[in-house]
C-alpha cells in the first residue's frame, strides 16, 4: 500500500464505512462543520483497535502522512479492553477532517478526532460573607436580623449554621487552570497527593509523574500547578468549592474544610482534548490504584467549546465507573444546549450534572446556555466573588474578584456534591446526584422548562 499524495487526500468525499467506524463519527462530522468550534491544526487523536501493533499503527499512519507524537493513553495502562489513544501530527496540506474521514476506514483505527480546543467559562467574620457580597451563600431567610439573606442563594449559610462545614474527609479534583493554593484563604485545603514525598524528585506512587504532590500541570508537562496571576479562573473556582471559612478573611466556600487537588490543563491559549482526556483519568487513576487511593468524590470541569471527542466521553465513562461525579458548566453562549451541543456537558454519561448560571435575582443568566434534556440545574453564577491571585509591581498575591459565568455556577455545585459526601459518606454519585437535583433542589420559574429538573442549587437541608 502507497502513502496518498496530499492532493489526493484533499480531495477525499467518502464517508467513514459503518462497518469500521466506532464512536460517533457523525457528531465528530457536525461538530468540525461549526466553524465557532476550534481545534488544533495539523494534529489528530487517533483511537487505535486493541492489539494493533506499533507497526501497524505507523504503517496506517503513513497512509495520510501522519506521525504519532506521543500515547494519550497506552493500551497496557487501560482496563476496558481498548487500544492505544494517541495524538498525532499531520503534514502541512492536510486538513484534519480529511485525515478525520479517511483514517476512520483503516482497519487499525476505531475513530479519529480533532484535538479540540477549549476555554473556560468565565465573564470577567468573612468580609465578604458579612457585607452582603457573597450572595450564592446566602439562603431566604437570615438567621439573625442583621445578617444578609437572599431568596436564591444556595443556602449553604443554613447548613454551616447547623454544623455542616467540614467536609475535610472529601478529595476534590479541580480540572481547570492552575489554583493558588498558596493563597491564605486555600492554604489550608490545599490537599496533597499521599503517594508522593514532596520536593525527593522521585515518582513515588508510580503514576509516570514525579512529586505531583498538589496534583499536575498536563498544559505545561510539570508539576508546578501554578503558575502566577493567570491561573485566576482556576483559583476563583477553588475558593467557592472551598475557601475557608470563619477565618475572618475574605470568602467563605461551600465547604469551609476540604481537600483540593488540580488537573491543570487550561493554559494562556486553553486546552486540547488530550491533556483533558489525561486530566479526567488523572483523578480516576489517583482513586482506583491500589495503594494510597485518594477518595476522589467529584470533579469540577468549569471549561468546555470543543466538539465532540470520543475520547473525552471515555475519560468520563471511566471516572463513572470509579463513581466520580463530573460537574461541569453548560456554558456561556445564551444557546440552547438541546439544538446545539456544549461539551463536555451535554455528553451522556450519568455521571455528568450540567449547571446553568442564574442571578441575585433568581433569573436565568442572560450569557448562560440553558437545556430541557441536557441541562440539570441552576445555580448562583452572576456577580461571583471568590479568591483570585493578583499582580502587585512584579509580584503575584492573593486577592479577591467578582466573576460571572456557568464557571461560577458549577463550582456551587461541586461544592454541593462534596457537602454531601461528607455528611453521607456511604452514597454513591448517583445518589448523590438525584439527591442534589430533585431531593434538595427548589423549583424556580426562571428555570421551568429550561432545565432537566427545573430548580436551582439548595444545600439547606443536607
Amino acid at each position: 500500500m502507497h502513502k496518498l499524495a496530499p492532493a489526493a487526500l484533499l480531495g477525499l468525499s467518502i464517508l467513514a464505512s459503518a462497518a469500521l467506524a466506532q464512536g460517533r463519527p457523525d457528531l465528530v462530522a457536525q461538530s468540525l462543520a461549526d466553524p465557532a468550534r476550534a481545534y488544533v491544526p495539523y494534529q489528530a487523536l487517533v483511537q487505535f483497535r486493541a492489539g494493533v501493533s506499533g507497526v501497524a499503527q505507523d504503517a496506517a499512519l503513513r497512509l495520510v502522512g501522519a506521525r504519532k507524537d506521543h500515547s494519550v493513553l497506552p493500551e497496557a495502562a487501560r482496563r476496558d479492553g481498548k487500544g492505544e489513544l494517541a495524538l498525532v501530527n499531520l503534514p502541512p496540506g492536510i486538513t484534519v477532517s480529511t485525515v478525520v474521514r479517511y483514517l476512520a476506514q483503516t482497519a487499525e483505527v476505531d475513530f479519529v478526532e480533532p484535538n479540540w480546543i477549549y476555554q473556560h467559562h468565565a465573564v470577567a467574620n468573612d468580609p465578604y460573607y458579612t457585607n452582603g457580597s457573597l450572595w450564592g451563600m446566602y439562603q431566604t431567610l437570615p438567621l439573625t436580623p442583621d445578617e444578609p439573606g437572599n431568596d436564591y442563594g444556595t443556602g449553604a449559610a443554613y447548613a454551616w449554621a447547623s454544623g455542616k462545614t467540614d467536609c475535610s474527609g472529601v478529595y476534590v479534583g479541580i480540572i481547570d487552570e492552575g489554583y493558588m493554593y498558596t493563597h491564605p484563604d486555600l492554604a489550608p485545603n490545599a490537599g496533597t497527593n499521599p503517594g508522593e514525598i514532596a520536593g525527593n524528585g522521585k515518582d513515588d506512587d508510580g503514576n509516570g509523574l514525579i512529586d505531583d504532590v498538589y496534583g499536575w500541570d498536563f498544559d505545561g508537562n510539570n508539576n508546578t500547578v501554578f503558575d502566577g496571576a493567570d491561573d485566576d479562573h482556576g483559583t476563583h473556582v477553588a475558593g467557592t468549592i472551598g475557601a475557608a471559612g470563619n477565618n475572618g478573611i475574605g470568602v467563605a466556600g461551600m465547604c469551609w474544610k476540604v481537600k483540593l487537588l488540580n488537573a491543570k490543563f487550561l493554559g494562556k491559549r486553553g486546552g486540547t482534548t488530550a491533556n483533558a482526556v489525561k486530566a479526567v483519568d488523572y483523578f480516576t487513576n489517583l482513586k482506583t490504584r491500589t495503594v494510597k487511593s485518594v477518595p476522589i468524590a467529584v470533579t469540577n470541569n468549569s471549561w468546555g467549546g470543543g466538539g465532540f471527542s470520543q475520547a473525552l466521553q471515555d475519560a468520563i465513562e471511566r471516572a463513572n465507573k470509579a463513581d466520580i461525579l463530573f460537574v461541569a458548566a453548560a456554558g456561556n453562549d445564551g444557546t440552547n444546549n438541546d439544538a446545539s451541543p456544549h461539551y463536555p456537558s451535554s455528553y451522556p454519561n450519568a455521571n455528568i450534572i450540567a449547571v446553568a448560571s442564574i442571578t441575585s435575582t433568581g433569573a436565568l443568566s442572560s450569557f448562560s446556555n440553558y437545556g430541557l434534556t441536557s441541562v440539570d440545574i441552576g445555580a448562583p453564577g452572576s456577580g461571583i466573588w471568590s479568591t483570585v491571585p493578583v499582580r502587585s509591581g512584579k509580584s503575584v498575591v492573593p486577592g479577591y474578584a467578582s466573576y460571572s459565568g456557568t464557571s461560577m455556577a458549577t463550582p456551587h455545585v461541586t461544592g454541593a456534591v462534596a457537602l454531601y459526601k461528607a455528611y453521607h459518606p456511604t452514597a454513591t454519585g448517583a445518589q448523590i446526584k438525584n439527591t442534589i437535583l430533585f431531593g434538595t433542589a427548589t423549583p424556580t420559574n426562571s428555570l421551568s422548562g429550561k432545565t432537566v429538573t427545573g430548580r436551582r442549587l439548595n444545600v439547606s437541608g443536607v
